[in-house]
């Protein structure tokens, strides 16, 4: 059974979410714009979600997080929570 881990950091629109993807590609610090931003009450960590397997987020955020490259940063993501930065920290297939 296929496992990943990820962070993510959740906002409003889109344009916002641009904006933090931006920043992270500066050099800015995932987890830290994660605590100053996001609307999911992971982001008090970090935007740390855990480990999981498919099916347990929505299909979007499934979509991404068992096809992406670990490592980089994806998004924007929408979904009917809002809009997503993501980041695959680890997958087993």
């Amino acid at each position: 059974m296929a496992r990943a881990s990820a962070r993510h950091i959740l906002v409003s629109n889109e344009v916002q979410c641009a904006d933090l993807k931006s920043q992270i590609e500066a050099g800015a610090e995932f987890a830290e714009l994660a605590k100053q931003h996001s609307s999911c009450p992971s982001g008090a960590q970090g935007g740390e979600l855990g480990s999981f397997g498919p099916g347990q987020m929505v299909p979007e955020f499934d979509k991404v997080v068992f096809s992406a490259p670990v490592g980089e940063v994806q998004g924007p993501v929408k979904t009917q929570f809002g809009y997503h930065l993501l980041e695959v920290t680890s997958r087993e297939d």
